[in-house]
């Protein structure tokens, strides 16, 4: 709930294009600058590869999803912006992200939903023998989702797991235990910006060289959250079966975030159009 308020508390503010993240970051794959945001032009499986590369080489990647929601919410919360800008890998989770790319003419190769980066990175990992935790959601549905994973990938290394219900002064311990099991991958299933704020404060702590943020895909995979058909999910109406499920939770978020998203594409498209006719007429 505190993080909830301190959402609502904080001023709204516009991104300012280019101006999120840290200018030294090293970047290895393209991007483009949509909305304010830093975003990678790289599908599903080559974001995949992206983070099985940063395994085999070493290396350190924080993978961020990002939807339309979290990028309406990232304008009220500055420090949410600063995650976003400086994760090394940031894709398109939601299809009206892709839309609005296509729109500005900035396209992005399409969405990257983290349920199936997810499951694709536990393919790779099974494969090639790499270790993966899991920390988030309840006991019984991490419990339900473990038991249906384990089924699926049968040779898959499961580091270990803990569930969401943790509080701040258990956080070290947390770590701790993930670094026990040491695993390569870390799928950390809780909701924005929770799951952002903690891997900006602890990820540190963390010998894991890729993290990796998949909201409530435990949910889905424990089969508590039916996942929208995939006809409902290419016409980018997933958001509306997610609400038809939890309307009393969901209704206020969708309702006003994707209305100030549609206001802020609009501002962008109008700012797009004054700026061609000013070049055009300075042609002249």
């Amino acid at each position: 709930m505190a993080v909830q308020a301190t959402m609502r508390e904080a001023p709204e503010y516009e991104v300012p294009t280019g101006a999120l993240g840290d200018a030294d970051t090293p970047r290895s794959t393209p991007s483009v600058e949509l909305l304010g945001y830093r975003i990678d032009q790289l599908d599903l499986e080559a974001t995949a590869q992206r983070c099985r590369d940063a395994i085999v080489r070493m290396g350190r990647v924080h993978h961020v999803s990002l939807a339309a929601a979290k990028a309406v919410n990232a304008r009220r919360d500055r420090r949410l912006a600063e995650i976003l800008g400086n994760a090394e890998l940031v894709t398109a989770d939601g299809q009206s992200l892709v839309w609005a790319s296509r729109l500005l003419g900035e396209p992005l190769p399409g969405r990257v939903p983290g349920i199936d980066l997810m499951l694709r990175l536990l393919e790779i990992a099974e494969t090639e023998g790499f270790r993966v935790f899991f920390l988030g959601a309840r006991p019984d549905v991490l419990a339900r989702a473990l038991t249906n994973l384990r089924a699926r990938y049968p040779r898959l290394i499961i580091a270990g797991s803990h569930h969401g219900y943790f509080d701040a002064e258990s956080c070290t311990d947390v770590c701790a235990e993930i670094n026990q099991g040491r695993p390569q991958i870390l799928f950390v299933a809780m909701s924005s910006p929770r799951k952002e704020y903690w891997v900006s404060d602890y990820g540190s702590m963390l010998d894991v060289e890729v993290i990796v943020g998949v909201g409530g895909s435990l949910d889905v995979l424990a089969g508590v959250v039916r996942r929208a058909p995939r006809w409902i999910q290419r016409a980018g109406l997933e958001w509306a079966f997610r609400l038809l499920q939890e309307p009393r939770r969901l209704w206020r978020r969708y309702l006003f975030t994707n209305a100030r998203f549609i206001g802020i594409v609009a501002a962008a498209l109008a700012r797009r159009a004054i700026g061609r006719l000013g070049f055009q007429r300075r042609g002249l």
